[in-house]
């Protein structure tokens, strides 16, 4: 292939060669996305519903479970397709679209994810001020510069790694399409200016690392003036999901784009890349949904509401009958 405009698809990398192993890879990722639909979809629901839980920390939360529900519907349901019907391709067009809402997802939830830290702060480290530095229009303003933010580095990228000439054949060593796999077939040195806008961008990541390391810094000294084993419980058990939630998202993409090339395998690689791309949205909302009394309860009365109705509309259509 001479360059990029040659390229009508790219192919993919599939899970297993065997029949067996590809279907038992369809069933195991339409598990795990049926899983996150309903988990995002609950806590979405039920934080919309809920008047009680109209509050700022509820609302980010509410924005990270649309973002984890858009990555996972960006990646698994391609790969659940082509493992179901034994294919590896992918149009250019669709790789390309796949790409940057991929991208724009993940560095929305990553902002997200850093403002939130920010609103634990707020409510420990500043509690008179919380109302006022984090009003209703505050929170707004801050979640479109979220979901702003990772559409235009997005946007970028997918702009930038397009537009590099591909000639290294159209065979990516990954399940979905993704910068550093698509860069390995450009066979031009202005893929240096690709590299320059990732190391921006893993700057700015950093930075944001940053901010949210200072930011539990001070929480923890904060909580652990409180004088009250009760109160320093309660402030802690508002900070751990976000924490382990935060603790997640970095570790595994962190191991998956800075481990040492000689660590690197296609196998190893294919685990990682799921472990980062899959699993946080779909464990988000139970790392949340296990340590929020408030939102277990709100849940709980939502179940209860829905069923209670169901029986209700049960009896009515029998009477009717």
């Amino acid at each position: 292939m001479n360059n990029s405009s040659s390229i009508t698809q790219f192919l993919l990398l599939e899970f297993a060669d065997k029949r067996e192993l590809q279907l038992l890879h369809f069933w195991l990722f339409l598990g795990i996305y049926l899983a996150a639909l309903l988990g995002n979809g609950l806590i979405i629901t039920t934080i919309a519903c809920d008047h009680h839980l109209h509050t700022p920390m509820y609302f980010f939360l509410l924005n990270l479970s649309l973002l984890d529900l858009g990555s996972m519907s960006t990646t698994v349901p391609k790969a659940m397709a082509n493992s179901l019907w034994d294919t590896r391709a992918i149009s250019y067009m669709g790789c390309a679209a796949q790409l940057f809402l991929f991208v724009f997802f993940i560095s929305a939830e990553y902002f997200l994810l850093t403002i939130m830290a920010y609103d634990r702060y707020v409510a420990i480290c500043k509690p008179l001020h919380y109302g006022i530095l984090l009003g209703s229009r505050a929170c707004v303003h801050m979640a479109a510069a979220a979901w702003g933010t990772g559409f235009l580095n997005a946007l970028l990228h997918t702009a930038n790694t397009f537009s590099l000439p591909l000639c290294q054949g159209n065979v990516l060593d990954q399940f979905f399409c993704e910068i550093p796999h698509i860069l390995k077939l450009s066979c031009s040195h202005s893929y240096l200016r690709e590299l320059g806008l990732l190391v921006v961008s893993g700057c700015l990541g950093f930075g944001c690392f940053g901010f949210i390391v200072v930011s539990y810094v001070q929480i923890f000294r904060a909580v652990l003036r409180i004088p009250s084993e009760q109160g320093r419980h309660k402030a802690f058990s508002t900070c751990l999901p976000h924490l382990a939630v935060v603790s997640l998202f970095v570790s595994t993409a962190m191991f998956a784009y800075l481990k040492p090339p000689s660590m690197s395998s296609p196998s190893l690689d294919l685990v990682v890349s799921v472990l980062y791309s899959v699993v946080p949205p779909a464990v988000n909302p139970l790392i949340y949904s296990m340590r929020n009394q408030e939102l277990k309860d709100a849940l709980r009365k939502l179940m209860t509401g829905c069923f209670s109705e169901a029986i209700k509309g049960l009896f009515s259509s029998s009477q009717c009958s």
